[in-house]
């Protein structure tokens, strides 16, 4: 039984695989039949192409060139201490506060470029028992105009002005022990204004040289009694009010961000006078402002003068400050 329904299954397999091949061998006659191919959409033959210009409405983009460039910090520094009566560690009781704006904006526009800084400091402590003493007072007003030669050299023309704010005085003790006070100085005795004309070299923007060939210093102490405590008045004659000088300065600027949050600035002033090629005076300013949060920073000034009209020794001051700061644009 089983092998006559193995046989009938390899017949039956045999037939389908005769059919199948048969089938798929059956010719047609394709000429015979009328069959129509889609066109093609394109062309098979490229023809000249014309290219019309279209137009489209412009779209102005409502921008503006700023070519100014401003900051400006405010820096207000307060220390204070007290002691109760019994204190046996010593000490006595004091308050100071000093504050310190600087302002600074700049236009570059081609070989064109003009830079005006503000700087104003004041500072005062007050110890008890004792009179009021300044820590610092300071007014300058820089103005630089300069077109550009080449990559690094620049001829400038400049305008500054500088001064202080308070009385300055020396102090001592009387026989009795009693703080005297003696004036040296107050705002516009004295008082500097000084152009200058020259060529200025800027390798890069962190340093800068000015070689003022033709300057012109004007000094003034309109206070016609501070010789009678300060001898030298500044350069200017007794009861005079007025003293012109032309010289040849040179003032060197730098300003850089030593390590991070830190930034070094100096500045060193040489003035020589053309009637007197001996009687030169240097100023440097050093300063190193490190900043501890967005709104705090510790910093350390110094100067260092040498200037004849003042002093025959080299004068010098330093501060160490921990304050807050505000800088605009933050």
């Amino acid at each position: 039984m089983k092998q006559l329904l193995y046989s009938f299954l390899i017949a039956l397999f045999c037939s389908y695989y005769t059919f199948a091949q048969e089938i798929d061998t059956i010719p047609f006659n394709l000429k015979d039949m009328e069959i129509k191919l889609k066109r093609n959409p394109l062309p098979s033959r490229l023809g000249p192409l014309i290219f019309e210009p279209v137009t489209l409405p412009a779209n102005l983009v409502q921008a503006k060139i700023n070519y100014w460039k401003t900051k400006a910090t405010v820096t207000i520094n307060v220390n204070q201490a007290s002691f109760s009566n019994n204190w046996k560690g010593g000490g006595v009781n004091s308050i100071a506060i000093g504050g310190l704006v600087n302002h600074k904006a700049e236009y570059s526009k081609e070989s064109y470029s003009y830079t005006s800084e503000v700087i104003l400091q004041y500072g005062k402590v007050k110890n008890k028992d004792q009179l009021q003493k300044k820590t610092s007072d300071r007014i300058y007003w820089d103005n630089k105009a300069a077109i550009q030669l080449s990559k690094n050299w620049y001829f400038f023309a400049s305008l500054s002005f500088e001064s202080q704010f308070d009385k300055g005085f020396s102090y001592s003790k009387d026989a009795q022990g009693n703080e005297q006070a003696k004036l040296l100085s107050r705002f516009m005795a004295p008082g500097y204004i000084t152009e200058s004309l020259g060529f200025e070299y800027k390798p890069s923007k962190a340093f800068s040289t000015r070689i003022g060939t033709g300057t012109a210093r004007q000094t003034f102490v309109l206070d016609t009694t501070i010789y009678k405590t300060n001898p030298n008045n500044f350069g200017v004659k007794k009861g005079h009010q007025f003293r012109n000088e032309l010289a040849f300065q040179v003032v060197s600027n730098f300003e850089k961000e030593i390590v991070k949050n830190t930034v070094l600035k100096s500045k060193y002033n040489i003035f020589i006078p053309y009637d007197d090629l001996k009687n030169i005076s240097h100023r440097l300013d050093l300063s190193v402002l490190s900043k501890i949060n967005r709104f705090m920073n510790v910093s350390l000034t110094g100067v260092i003068l040498y200037d004849k009209n003042m002093d025959m020794k080299v004068q010098a001051s330093q501060a160490l400050a921990l304050g807050l700061v505000f800088a605009f644009p933050r």
